[in-house]
């Protein structure tokens, strides 16, 4: 069995990683994770080619920040093996889901180690690296997850599992082929003339794109319907890095002189999506065969809005707004957005994919980004946040049904 974060010496010989759950979970409650981190470099100075340590190590340095060097360790990880074993919570696990992954952070695949946790499913990630050919005989399993993400680092190997995908004689969940459409600029593109859903268009330009606005240029020569302020982004960038609004053309060369180095950007106009209190609210939405589930809705005096950044234990009046939307979710939102969310599965029939989404003044579902890597969780405090817990596991059953019956395929 996979050793735990309060056991006193390190397993050496266990076949499990630690696990980004576990380790991410530890971190979010408030656990130093450095003397685990140099527990693992003295093991691996003993233990130079133990390819699982130097994953968890990986992991240790993305929660810490330190992502350059993390990148590294999970190339030596790489360079070693591609197939690990994640921690399960069953001795026998009926189930045995294989992961397809791409190198990256951990918002480059799916995190698919939250979704199974203390499930009877044994979850193993099997790496593939851009530019590689595409093994012909994958890890032993019952049911295919192809969690790699849409970027722009992952875009010819996701074209490539398209082809290979079609080879495959497995139960295959989230076929490739619909995750080459989610980059910011295809989803606005796909989701522009759906009457229910407001998706700003999106632009991708490069950074003299946004020099030439800076000088003088309309921002309608690059965006159709560009107006001021507008939000720009490096492409590929999440969690709000390096996420603006510009309100003018001076603000835009200073945003741009702070990212000189940057090559690309998404661009789009400026949605006000304040509620009539003056409040922004946004919700994470996961969609698993078609139905939603509420994840969270963080409610923010800023236009972007993280739910890290909103308040919301320091406020239990927001606390109690969530509570109450989450409880009555099937009844109220979803019912709202029916036709919306309906059209967001037939534009994008992925088995399983998150939306970030608010709603404009005339009731539209406005949708932020849509994505299979979004992190949903039950990290919270369950005394401060009893009632996520709550449609957490919602979410998490239905996945985990969502396997089961995919791996019943399997044998019909």
């Amino acid at each position: 069995m996979p050793f735990s974060l309060s056991s006193p010496e390190l397993v050496p010989d266990s076949p499990f990683q630690l696990g980004l759950e576990r380790l991410l979970h530890a971190a979010f409650s408030g656990v130093d994770l450095t003397p685990l981190g140099t527990k693992i470099i003295a093991h691996l100075t003993e233990n130079p080619d133990d390819a699982i340590r130097h994953m968890d190590l990986s992991y240790i340095l993305q929660i810490g920040g330190n992502e350059t060097m993390a990148a590294s360790i999970q190339n030596e990880a790489l360079r070693l093996e591609r197939h690990f074993k994640l921690p399960t919570a069953a001795s026998e696990p009926t189930v045995r889901l294989l992961a397809i992954v791409a190198p990256g952070n951990f918002m480059a695949n799916t995190p698919l180690e939250f979704l199974v946790s203390h499930a009877d499913i044994a979850l193993e990630a099997f790496y593939l690296v851009p530019g590689e050919p595409i093994p012909s005989k994958l890890p032993e399993h019952d049911v295919i997850f192809v969690a790699v993400g849409e970027s722009a680092a992952t875009s010819d190997l996701l074209n490539e599992l398209c082809g290979a995908a079609d080879g495959w004689n497995s139960p295959l969940l989230n076929h490739p082929l619909h995750s080459l459409c989610l980059a910011r600029d295809s989803v606005s593109l796909l989701l522009n003339d759906v009457a229910s859903v407001y998706a700003p268009l999106t632009a991708r330009v490069s950074n003299y794109d946004l020099g030439a606005i800076v000088e003088g240029a309309e921002e309608t020569e690059f965006l159709a319907d560009g107006a001021w302020p507008l939000i720009v982004r490096p492409v590929d960038s999440h969690a709000g890095k390096g996420l603006e609004k510009v309100n003018n053309r001076a603000e835009l060369g200073a945003y741009l002189a702070q990212f000189d180095g940057i090559p690309e950007f998404y661009l789009s106009s400026f949605v006000d999506y304040r509620s009539t209190d003056g409040l922004f609210r946004k919700y994470r939405i996961v969609f698993i065969e078609g139905a939603p589930f509420l994840c969270h809705m963080a409610i923010s005096n800023h236009w972007m809005v993280h739910y890290l950044n909103a308040d919301m234990t320091a406020r239990p009046e927001r606390r109690s707004e969530e509570a109450s939307t989450m409880a009555n979710f099937e009844d109220g939102f979803a019912v709202r957005h029916k036709e919306a969310f309906a059209a967001l599965h037939d534009a994008f029939p992925l088995d399983y994919f998150g939306i970030d989404c608010g709603e404009t003044p005339d009731g539209k579902l406005l949708v932020f980004e849509l994505d299979t890597g979004m992190i949903v969780h039950a990290m919270d405090p369950i005394d401060m946040f009893p009632y996520k817990h709550v449609a957490m596991r919602k979410v998490f059953e239905a996945f985990q049904k969502m396997v089961h019956n995919a791996a019943g395929k399997c044998n019909e």
